[in-house]
């Protein structure tokens, strides 16, 4: 009974010593307290980032990864499994086909578009002159826009519209976030 009684106070002890978390009272937060103002977080040196920008980091990921007709992991994938995925990580679901991706969402400007914006493009005009390829706007630097696909020779990469092949074969723009 005394080793249970030593026990139980030493216990109590070890509790009560411990040092407590201290807050320290401004003249600020006085004031703010007699207005009924709560005290304004301080802000996080992290950077909050917005959707588009996760979506896109997202996507880097996969640089490098090779092309595989119909793939969405890194061990293979098409332009439109890359755009999926990435969009599908972030809990927004687009169709598997670019084709069916180019009827998301609104039409827009080549002029206005933003990172995290689709771009559709015809590269195939031999065939029923439709949509087969769908890129993800990774950055717009000095009128110029990049952004990330697959391609059937280099896998997944970016690159520039203003490649002469890509202007070319630009369709449309749109928005989707």
């Amino acid at each position: 009974m005394k080793k249970l009684l030593l026990i139980v106070l030493c216990i109590f002890c070890c509790y009560h010593c411990k040092p407590k978390h201290s807050t320290v009272i401004t003249k600020k937060a006085v004031i703010e307290r007699k207005n009924n103002n709560t005290p304004k977080p301080i802000p996080s040196r992290q950077k909050v980032l917005s959707k588009p920008s996760k979506i896109v980091n997202y996507s880097k990921q996969f640089l490098g990864t090779r092309y595989k007709w119909g793939g969405t992991t890194k061990a293979g994938m098409d332009c439109s499994g890359l755009v999926y995925e990435s969009f599908r990580a972030h809990d927004i679901y687009l169709p598997r086909i670019s084709r069916d991706m180019a009827k998301k969402g609104h039409s827009i400007a080549l002029k206005k578009v933003l990172k995290g914006d689709l771009l559709f493009f015809k590269t195939n005009k031999n065939k029923r002159n439709a949509i087969n390829h769908v890129g993800l706007i990774v950055d717009i630097k000095n009128n110029d826009i990049y952004f990330i696909h697959a391609t059937s020779s280099k896998g997944v990469i970016i690159s520039s519209i203003n490649q002469s092949y890509w202007k070319s074969a630009f369709a449309e723009a749109r928005r989707v976030l």
